[in-house]
């Protein structure tokens, strides 16, 4: 965060001129945090006898609370984590240091993984936020993510139907929270009709599937996915199509693996991945019965 700074170069036998604007030059570009929070930096220098003395002033386009603010990360699982955090405060920029990165994980592969963390946490879910990802500097081996968030409402709102969400779901798993774990799936698909409201033109979110006038298949499955949560039930979101229509629905994974879908059914049908591909289901890891 230094504005100005000295810098004396003893006995220096290489060109100051050009080296001091080849250093200058590598950090506000090439250098992730340069390229990010410096705006351009100049020197200037003067020789006295065998010293030079060179003034480097720097002028930037962060504040020193944002550059503080940058978190270094390694692997997907941590840059993962960030995003979690971040959407589920419903924060509006998050940046952070990637000491590690390679060359699949461009501006696309960081949107996708926004999108993955957005459905991991559907008491968030709250509507996908639009987003603006940029990459300091444009190459190299480790770059900044900086990662701006405009959501549909204003945070303060949207922290409070998530908790008005949390609250709901807490009062509708209550009679059936603590029962043996066996029976926990049957208890919740056999609560789900009365308390999740569906509506092919309603909202995309489960606060309108449990609070809300009713939800569409996404908000329907995030609804289901929030509660199955709640009561330690193993269930995946899946996004797919429906007679080629985007569509989603959930995935269970307790004694095998099979399909909830409350578009169709909200009173404790299931389907395996064969019946739904019969019934027009697709999504990217179906299994493939023609090759069995």
């Amino acid at each position: 965060g230094t504005e100005v700074g000295e810098l004396q170069l003893v006995e220096y036998t290489g060109d100051v001129e050009e080296d001091l604007n080849r250093a200058c030059l590598e950090v506000a570009k090439d250098a992730p945090l340069g390229a990010y929070a410096v705006d351009f930096i100049k020197n200037q220098y003067t020789r006295v006898l065998t010293t030079y003395e060179a003034t480097i002033t720097i002028d930037y386009r962060r504040s020193a609370e944002q550059i503080a603010a940058v978190t270094t990360v390694t692997g997907s699982g941590a840059i993962r984590a960030e995003l979690l955090d971040a959407l589920d405060g419903f924060v509006p920029e998050t940046v952070f240091q990637i000491n590690y990165f390679d060359e699949t994980q461009d501006v696309d592969y960081i949107r996708e993984l926004i999108r993955e963390a957005y459905y991991d946490q559907p008491a968030a879910a709250l509507g996908m936020p639009e987003c603006s990802v940029t990459l300091y500097p444009d190459t190299g081996v480790q770059r900044i993510v900086e990662i701006l968030l405009d959501y549909p409402q204003e945070p303060t709102v949207l922290k409070r139907k998530s908790e008005q969400l949390q609250e709901q779901a807490a009062v509708i798993l209550a009679p059936i929270q603590y029962q043996i774990e066996s029976r926990r799936l049957d208890l919740l698909l056999e609560t789900l009709p009365g308390v999740v409201k569906a509506d092919p033109q309603g909202g995309s979110t489960a606060w309108d599937a449990l609070l809300g006038e009713g939800a569409d298949d996404e908000g329907l499955a995030l609804a289901f996915q929030l509660l199955a949560q709640e009561m330690g039930v193993t269930s995946t979101l899946v996004e797919g199509t429906l007679d080629g229509q985007p569509h989603f629905w959930n995935r269970l994974s307790d004694n095998g693996v099979h399909y909830v879908d409350l578009t169709r059914d909200r009173t404790g049908t299931t389907w395996s991945a064969e019946d739904l591909l019969a019934l027009g289901y697709q999504w990217d890891d179906a299994p493939n019965f023609e090759e069995n």
